[in-house]
């Protein structure tokens, strides 16, 4: 079955009609193109499941992740950008501050090949060189081929637009890039991870070890992405959202547990940051409905929205979405 909902729980796409050879999956494939469609436009967030991606490596890279944050604050801090690095985010580790009311620190990784990330060799404590956890092949084999690109390609489709599009939005791929994060116990007092939000980016790819606490806004109501062995989570961010000017980048949330560290790794697909982002004419003049955002550049939009991060404003209405270009 290509989808399923179960209870509120995520829609699942069965990807395995776009891993086979032949035309004989021509129907299943069609199929599962229309359960994300549908995820899409009521959900924005869906799990994959038969992507594959081995269970093996997605395992591997949460213990290396896990492995890296146990190490002691002064070996975690040697794992920042390169200097005089171009690259279009922070590469490397931080800690929300304070003050924030996220509860959470994370290490930002772009692909090595591009020389933005510094790393120790074999930091103290730490079994293997850390450039394991953020290898190219990591980073490849996880989420480019076969997820990304597939997804990718899945949602050219469903919106209608020209083969290759969406591709062509995303030029070198160097505005792509990986966050492993680490989650602290709730407390007595609050148990906030990450407060609810939209990625402002293409498409989001997410691996979560057991602990679970991500929930996705449905209807009004907290639905909870629990964790599923082998599974997935992917959800639209804004550009698509804008793109379309319909289609959903879901709220979601972390919440903490009790008495657990949580550990995830997101992959975020981006479009290169001198794109230029604006409904398109498909979803507007085309079919006589007017733009709800204005036009903005991306980079620049990415820039705010790190900002919230590393200087989280006091006032929740002060934070920068996309309602920033709202019409």
């Amino acid at each position: 079955m290509a989808a399923a909902k179960n209870g509120g729980a995520l829609p699942v796409v069965d990807l395995a009609p776009f891993l086979t050879t032949g035309d004989e999956g021509g129907i299943a494939r069609a199929t599962a193109t229309g359960a994300v469609r549908e995820a899409c436009r009521e959900y924005g967030f869906f799990r994959v499941v038969n992507h594959g991606v081995p269970a093996e490596l997605m395992a591997r890279v949460l213990e290396l992740s896990a492995a890296f944050f146990a190490l002691p604050d002064e070996e975690k801090a040697k794992v920042r950008s390169v200097e005089g690095s171009e690259a279009p985010l922070a590469a490397g580790y931080a800690r929300q501050p304070a003050h924030s009311a996220d509860k959470n620190e994370y290490l930002l990784a772009f692909d090595p090949q591009l020389g933005f990330n510094r790393y120790p060799h074999k930091p103290t404590g730490f079994r293997l060189d850390l450039k394991a956890l953020v290898s190219c092949d990591t980073i490849a084999n996880i989420l480019d081929p076969p997820v990304g690109v597939l997804i990718q390609e899945i949602l050219n489709e469903c919106m209608g637009l020209p083969p290759g599009f969406l591709k062509e939005y995303n030029g070198d791929r160097s505005f792509d890039f990986m966050a492993a994060l680490r989650y602290f116990p709730a407390t007595a007092e609050e148990n906030n991870g990450i407060s609810e939000h939209q990625d402002g980016n293409c498409i989001t790819f997410v691996l979560q070890d057991g602990v679970g606490g991500l929930e996705v806004l449905k209807d009004g109501a907290w639905v909870p992405a629990d964790p599923v062995e082998g599974s997935i989570v992917v959800n639209l961010g804004d550009v698509i959202q804008v793109l379309t000017n319909k289609m959903k980048s879901a709220t979601h949330r972390v919440v903490r547990k009790p008495a657990a560290h949580r550990h995830s790794l997101a992959f975020f697909f981006n479009i290169h940051g001198d794109k230029w982002v604006e409904p398109l004419p498909e979803y507007t003049e085309k079919i006589g409905e007017a733009p709800r955002y204005g036009r903005f550049l991306y980079k620049e939009y990415q820039l705010l929205r790190m900002r919230n991060k590393t200087h989280p404003p006091s006032r929740p209405e002060d934070v920068v979405d996309i309602k920033h270009y709202a019409i």
